[in-house]
């Protein structure tokens, strides 16, 4: 296993690469897989080496140096980090693992304060105040409302927008993006 540091934009406290012997340990293999954990099949020599059609999944082949097993596990961190954080582009699209929804100007001038702090608590005045910048003044309901659509608008891509009372507000993982 290896122990990797998430970044801050990710809402997920560290994680482990898994390896797993290839094909001794098939059940655990389909067992990751279905929730998702990274891992790295370490393949016996002499043996055929499996199909990885799952983006947290590698292979190497034992013996490997310890320079190339980092290399596997960086690349394995990188994909997850881009399957696993939201962002936005210059056409106001939003995208998430391999999904996308279109976004009003508004909503996405207000999703770029929460993407940028994917997993942290944005105050509530911050976004006030970027919903000022483009609107005028604003009541406390026209940002409610701002709130309310940009949750209908990404609850098919498994994102919500999280209520923090009395703080502000947090893009997050879905209940089911979760799982």
């Amino acid at each position: 296993m290896i122990t990797h540091e998430v970044g801050s934009r990710s809402p997920l406290p560290n994680w482990e690469v898994q390896l797993l012997r290839w094909p001794a340990q098939q059940e655990l293999r389909e067992e990751y897989r279905s929730r998702r954990v990274p891992r790295i099949l370490v393949v016996e020599a002499g043996l055929g080496a499996p199909v990885c059609d799952d983006i947290y999944e590698d292979w190497v082949r034992a013996p490997i140096p310890s320079h190339d097993l980092k290399a596997r596990s960086d690349a394995l961190v990188h994909r997850y980090h881009r399957y696993h954080a939201p962002r936005i582009d210059l056409d106001g699209v939003l995208r998430f693992a391999s999904q996308s929804v279109t976004l009003s100007p508004m909503q996405a001038e207000l999703l770029s304060v929460l993407v940028a702090r994917f997993g942290q608590v944005v105050p509530r005045e911050a976004l006030r105040l970027r919903l000022r910048s483009e609107e005028g003044s604003t009541t406390r309901n026209a940002l409610d409302l701002h709130i309310m659509r940009i949750r209908q608008r990404i609850d098919p891509l498994g994102l919500t927008v999280r209520t923090v009372w009395g703080r502000g507000y947090v893009l997050d993982l879905g209940t089911e993006a979760a799982s």
